[in-house]
């Protein structure tokens, strides 16, 4: 977390946001150095999945559905990745917006919506939580592993040492997965710090957690590739020729790509 400005130093102008660029390129050099392997393994497994023909989906609550969905129908991005909605956790679009957060203290609910899902043994789950403390991630990947399912999950360790679960074993979302990828992320997720201001603010978790992940899709296409594989990716709608190459794609793993099914 960036500290307070010595004395002498601006508050305004162009400081704070020099001030925010710094601390976040100071977290993505730290995810790239220090998760490397984590993203290999995690690219890795996708590859992996791909290549034996099951299915891709990725689930954050709140904020962090952000980065889930940063990953799903997105040009650039493996056609086969879906967003696992959990109706009125996926953000503030749900009115009241502090349901959201309330939606991920219910017990059974990421059961119930894994057990409707698609989702089947043989398939791989991203789960997306920073705290990774609330009832719904850790539930969602208790009981994804329980099917079969792959996991994947993002969080920042640093919660299962500073806060208490919210969860009734008493565990946090990184101790049910396959993969965990820590974002580094401070408790409380805000970078910036002034006396004038009596709360932390400028937060960055919605950068480190999307670039984490995109760094991981190029490791999955990249991995495909060198298999003799051809990754399926998206093409910008906005580039001639775009819409003819996706409509391709959607042929060929229609049964896997569910957002494009009417």
């Amino acid at each position: 977390m960036s500290e307070e400005p010595k004395d002498g130093e601006p508050h305004g102008g162009s400081e704070p946001a020099r001030r925010f660029f710094d601390a976040a390129i100071g977290l993505l050099q730290r995810a790239r150095d220090e998760d490397a392997e984590t993203i290999a393994a995690a690219g890795t497994l996708i590859a992996d999945t791909v290549a034996s023909g099951g299915r891709l989906f990725a689930f954050g609550a709140g904020h962090s559905s952000l980065a889930a969905q940063d990953l799903v129908y997105r040009a650039g991005g493996l056609a086969l990745m879906n967003l696992l909605a959990v109706p009125g956790a996926v953000g503030v679009d749900v009115m009241p917006a502090t349901l959201g957060s309330a939606l991920e203290r219910v017990d059974g609910l990421a059961s119930a919506v894994l057990d409707t899902s698609p989702l089947r043994s043989g398939d791989l789950l991203v789960i997306i939580s920073l705290s990774g403390r609330n009832a719904l991630p850790v539930e969602m990947a208790v009981h994804a592993r329980a099917l079969g399912i792959k996991v994947i999950g993002v969080t920042s360790v640093a919660y299962a040492a500073e806060t208490k679960s919210r969860h009734a074993s008493g565990t946090y979302l990184k101790d049910h997965c396959d993969i965990v990828l820590d974002s580094k992320i401070a408790v409380g997720d805000a970078e910036l710090r002034l006396d004038a201001i009596p709360a932390p603010f400028a937060p960055a978790s919605t950068v480190v957690t999307t670039a984490l992940l995109q760094a991981v899709m190029a490791t999955a296409a990249t991995t495909l590739a060198d298999r003799g594989i051809e990754p399926p990716l998206l093409r910008s709608g906005n580039v001639d020729g775009g819409h003819e190459w996706n409509a391709r794609v959607f042929r060929e793993y229609g049964d896997r790509i569910f957002y494009h099914q009417a």
